[in-house]
């Protein structure tokens, strides 16, 4: 078992957690992950390690409540625990003194992108960042790349705070006034990722996405996380997360994460419908406890 320590929203359904996991603190890297079970009879999802500290042997990450497990997930508070924690997994981040990198989060991305931009800050580089949500409330860690950043850009979808646009068009226009710039790591969901490629395909900067595909072993063996990168498979959990993105075949990407779509979508409605009665059962009994003269209904004959 791993005990959380500290728990705690950053956004609606985005919540930030600090597990007690020493060996897994005093070996990760930036861009490594691990793989989460909450219960034995739950499912194994992967998850990057946004922060760490080896002092006190604990790994931060932050989860996005989408599917069922990740809600089940952010329903847990300090002092709970989660049954299995796996890892540090997959290849770090090459960080090297590069020059200048523009690392660009988007949505919970910026979560995953947030340990390289510090390992690239670390190591000599002059680091700009972009980081985007759909609207305020979904921003997230803009404190902490400000800190770790030489330069930070913040957009919104809606307007609703700082800079109104997407990630892709900031870099765009880092890249028509003639900033040089000597790499990029685009992390975020599928269709920003793939737009950032096609941005930076035609100056010819080099270009790194961290995939997050299907994952359920994280040793190679399933082969659920399957990618195509440069005409060959690649398995992101092994081989990467993170790959070049001028290679990476997007759309298959794509086609591949939404393949149990819809056996994910009724585990979720069944497990939100679980829930709902709990809570109506919750409510019920709270109600007789306040009004006892209220009763528990009845169907005998008559009434």
């Amino acid at each position: 078992m791993f005990k959380i320590k500290e728990a705690r929203f950053l956004a609606p359904s985005v919540k930030l957690f600090r597990i007690a996991a020493p060996r897994i603190a005093n070996k990760r890297k930036a861009g490594q992950f691990i793989i989460l079970r909450i219960h034995e009879h739950g499912e194994r999802i992967p998850l990057t390690i946004t922060d760490s500290d080896a002092t006190a042997g604990t790994i931060t990450i932050i989860v996005q409540g989408v599917g069922k497990t990740t809600k089940l997930l952010n329903m847990l508070t300090a002092g709970d625990a989660v049954l299995d924690l796996v890892g540090p997994l997959g290849n770090p981040s090459e960080v090297e003194p590069f020059g200048t990198v523009v690392v660009i989060g988007g949505g919970v991305g910026t979560a995953i992108a947030y340990p390289t931009a510090v390992a690239m800050k670390q190591a000599g580089n002059c680091v700009i960042s972009i980081i985007g949500a759909r609207t305020k409330d979904l921003l997230i860690l803009e404190n902490e790349m400000q800190a770790t950043s030489d330069e930070l850009f913040v957009l919104t979808d809606d307007g609703s705070y700082a800079e109104q646009g997407f990630v892709t068009q900031r870099l765009e226009k880092l890249i028509d006034v003639g900033r040089e710039i000597h790499r990029v790591l685009a992390i975020g969901p599928i269709p920003m990722m793939r737009a950032v490629a096609e941005v930076t395909r035609l100056p010819g900067i080099s270009t790194i996405v961290s995939l997050n595909p299907i994952m359920v072993d994280g040793t190679g063996m399933c082969g659920g996380c399957r990618v195509l990168v440069g005409g060959q498979s690649k398995f992101a959990c092994v081989d990467g997360p993170e790959f070049d993105a001028h290679e990476v075949d997007f759309t298959s990407l794509t086609q591949r994460n939404t393949l149990y779509r819809q056996q994910e979508q009724a585990a979720l409605d069944r497990f939100e419908e679980e829930a709902q009665r709990e809570i109506d059962e919750l409510r019920r009994c709270q109600l007789q406890e306040q009004h006892p003269e209220v009763g528990t209904p009845t169907n005998s004959p008559g009434q």
